[in-house]
């Protein structure tokens, strides 16, 4: 007796969201190779990178705010942002509404470091998406519509 085939199809590659976590992977590990060079994680950057554009929005910035904003688990927001500071990158204080809060800046260093980190994310992103660039406002309309 055949045993019935566990999947509906031949081969991974058919499945969109086994591609699209292939794709992700690959991103990240070639950013997080290339952040390396000024010592920062993906996960460090995109979590400065978010309390930056929260910052230009004219928001006080909490930890939940930035978890939220970056779609990241809070302990792991919490433990991130710890590491940054100890690092000189990132200000915790108590927020002046909320005695629970943190309230969340990046401090000139951190801001030089992002700007470091950014141009390194740009040139991984450009080589990266290189391929599919002529489709790219069609790529990223498409990534839109998947996060909505």
């Amino acid at each position: 007796m055949s045993e019935k085939p566990i999947f509906s199809y031949v081969q991974p590659e058919e499945k969109t969201g086994y591609l699209l976590w292939q794709v992700t992977m690959r991103w990240q590990l070639q950013m997080n190779q290339q952040l390396r060079s000024v010592g920062i994680t993906l996960t460090q950057f995109s979590l400065m990178a978010g309390l930056y554009w929260l910052g230009q929005q004219g928001e006080v910035v909490t930890q939940q705010r930035l978890a939220d904003y970056a779609n990241t688990d809070k302990m792991m927001t919490s433990k991130v942002l710890q590491t940054l500071e100890r690092k000189g990158m990132v200000e915790r204080f108590s927020h002046r509404q909320d005695g629970r809060a943190k309230q969340l800046q990046l401090t000139l260093s951190g801001k030089t470091l992002l700007r470091q980190a950014n141009a390194v994310v740009e040139q991984v992103d450009a080589a990266f998406f290189g391929p599919v660039q002529s489709n790219a406002v069609l790529l990223n309309q498409l990534l839109c519509r998947l996060m909505q």
